[in-house]
């Protein structure tokens, strides 16, 4: 609830000085007291109840006095109803899969850091339709472009490596990307590529793929992902079990900077998972939704809630006053 008028509320200061004149005049204005040997008696005498209801006509009226400012003061309702209208991008996080993503430079390896912070960006997300391509000899469709963020984050939380033959296809992965975005209507398309390392299979090439994207005016964010020089790798040795070996991190940075620029995006170089946080925080800043909002604001006044108790109290004031309680007033 809300007040039109707030100010009229300031007449409640008036009951102040009202009050104190009553007090006053209740406790200041006795009747003079008489001194008896014995009051015995007294206590034998029959008072009556409208001795105690001449006050009963103060009150009313002080409680009607309150009723009418607050009637004043317009209390209101509001309903508020907000209408949104965004519009969206199109974007497909193109993840590369393939058995070199197993490093831990990333914690707790590339690929789960990826799909972690990938997860983290499609929650930010307002009214973006959302695909997900996975890549390594092979590339695929795992999810189309969608607004359905839960069935897109639970599918993404189910991508392991393995399902496809090993490689790192990225032509490939960018034409699968395109490929779900060519048709698109939406006033931006976007491809978010992440790999850890260099195109060495696929029967397209990245800067050839990345053409085809830009004569569909997708433009294309790439990532790298993993440390400068080495990184620890988990491997299983017959006799020792579980261990690690330092591998060499290749990531084909000239190709990917060329890719990013070629369409208008850009490149990042992600060397620890905190740093991933921060690139994929970049392009959603980059890669903002706009969105209108339009609200609809319906008033209910509720004086008439306020206003009918105070008449009836008002009146009910002046025949207690007047009739019920003439006779213990006189």
């Amino acid at each position: 609830m809300s007040w039109a008028n707030p100010q009229w509320l300031w007449l409640l200061l008036l009951l102040i000085p009202v009050i104190g004149y009553q007090l006053w005049k209740y406790l200041g204005n006795r009747n003079p007291t008489l001194t008896f040997s014995n009051t015995s008696t007294l206590s034998e005498l029959s008072g009556s109840w409208k001795n105690y209801g001449i006050y009963l006509a103060p009150l009313f009226q002080c409680i009607a006095f309150i009723l009418v400012v607050c009637a004043l003061a317009r209390p209101q309702y509001q309903n508020t109803t907000v209408e949104r209208n965004a519009e969206g991008i199109d974007i497909v996080l193109t993840l590369d899969i393939s058995t070199s993503m197993k490093a831990e430079d990333l914690k707790p390896n590339r690929l789960e850091a990826a799909k972690n912070v990938a997860s983290d960006f499609i929650d930010q997300r307002v009214s973006d339709r959302i695909g997900l391509v996975l890549f390594a000899r092979q590339s695929f469709t795992a999810v189309p472009p969608t607004l359905d963020y839960d069935l897109l984050n639970r599918l993404l939380g189910e991508v392991e490596m393995g399902v496809v033959e090993d490689g790192t296809a990225i032509g490939m992965g960018i034409a699968t990307a395109v490929n779900r975005l060519k048709e698109s209507r939406a006033e931006s398309k976007v491809i978010i590529l992440l790999t850890d390392g260099q195109n060495n299979s696929g029967e397209i090439d990245p800067v050839t793929a990345a053409e085809l994207a830009l004569s569909h005016n997708i433009k294309i964010y790439t990532i790298g992902a993993g440390t400068r020089g080495t990184a620890p790798y988990p491997v299983q040795d017959p006799i020792f079990g579980n261990r690690y070996q330092n591998v060499e991190v290749n990531i084909d940075e000239e190709m990917l900077t060329e890719i990013a620029n070629m369409t208008d995006g850009n490149y990042f170089r992600a060397t620890d998972t905190e740093n991933l946080q921060e690139i994929y925080d970049q392009i959603n800043e980059l890669e903002k939704t706009e969105i209108e909002e339009i609200i609809y604001t319906d008033y209910q006044d509720l004086y008439p809630r306020f206003l009918l108790p105070a008449v009836f109290l008002f009146i009910l004031s002046i025949v207690s006053d007047r009739l019920i309680f003439r006779n213990a007033v006189e």
